[in-house]
């Protein structure tokens, strides 16, 4: 079984993560752009998180056989806060890099104007520079949410089509699979979907232009949730194609969109920035 899950936050995981991922079948990922759990005070930060996602990560994946790739962007949270949207006056410079093959995650957080002005820029940038964005839909008054981030994709220059909205449940999934887009579930213990309601809206609606991630963060996530949803859908009548096409073939074509997916994972160097991440290794 082959696994790309097409949004997890592994700056915030370990190593061991890493080594499991593998272990369960997990062979590519995306690492899309967020908060860090405490206000950034400057662009200066997002700069230097941004560099990380490029160099850092993919090396540090690579030790673990996993090909890595990210998102970047202004966050919906760090939208609202005047410190951090001149970010947005760097990101172009760095939507050119390879590696990057997605603006995100972008959206609303709480549904302010200054978030409506940060996504449409955002879903401009990623048009300009012939980019798919990753757009994260709220986890508070979700369909209100949903609505309206459908109503500024439209008024976009990026066609539905080259949009995944993400974090979607049982309340939007349905108004969402009309826009046109390709449809996101996180499956994150308590606060998002689980494998079982996850499993249920397949039947429903499909396996096709369906993404599902584990959106682990440091927060009470975990990892091998791709590896729960194909143990339930296998368990739930669907076929070993069923799942390769949810867990590997949709992200691949999604982030393909880019043309800058690349699944083949490159002998790692020695060392990063002088760091073998082999701590207390010669």
């Amino acid at each position: 079984m082959r696994i790309f899950d097409p949004h997890i936050h592994m700056t915030s995981r370990t190593t061991d993560d890493y080594r499991a991922m593998y272990d369960a079948g997990v062979r590519a990922l995306v690492e899309p752009s967020f908060w860090l759990g405490q206000p950034r005070t400057s662009p200066a930060s997002f700069l230097d998180y941004f560099d990380s996602l490029l160099g850092w990560e993919p090396f540090r994946a690579a030790q673990y056989g996993i090909a890595h790739h990210c998102a970047l962007a202004l966050n919906p949270k760090e939208a609202n806060d005047p410190r951090c949207v001149p970010v947005l006056d760097d990101l172009p410079r760095y939507l050119a890099k390879d590696g990057v093959v997605a603006v995100g995650e972008i959206g609303y957080d709480s549904l302010t104007p200054a978030e409506d002005a940060a996504l449409a820029t955002q879903l401009q940038l990623a048009a300009d520079h012939g980019l798919p964005a990753l757009v994260h839909t709220p986890h508070r008054d979700k369909l209100t949410g949903l609505r309206r981030t459908v109503d500024v994709v439209r008024e976009s220059a990026l066609a539905p089509d080259r949009v995944l909205l993400d974090h979607l449940n049982e309340t939007t999934v349905k108004e969402a699979a009309d826009s046109g887009a390709w449809l996101g579930f996180s499956v994150y213990p308590d606060t998002k979907m689980d494998e079982d309601r996850t499993v249920a809206i397949l039947k429903e609606y499909g396996t096709d232009r369906v993404l599902v991630n584990s959106a682990a963060d440091w927060g009470r996530s975990d990892p091998l949730k791709t590896r729960a949803v194909a143990r339930a859908m296998l368990g739930a009548g669907f076929t070993d194609d069923d799942v390769d096409q949810v867990l590997w073939r949709n992200p691949v074509a999604f982030y393909g969109l880019s043309g800058r997916l690349h699944l083949d994972v490159p002998a790692p160097p020695d060392l990063h920035e002088g760091n073998s991440v082999l701590r207390g290794g010669e």
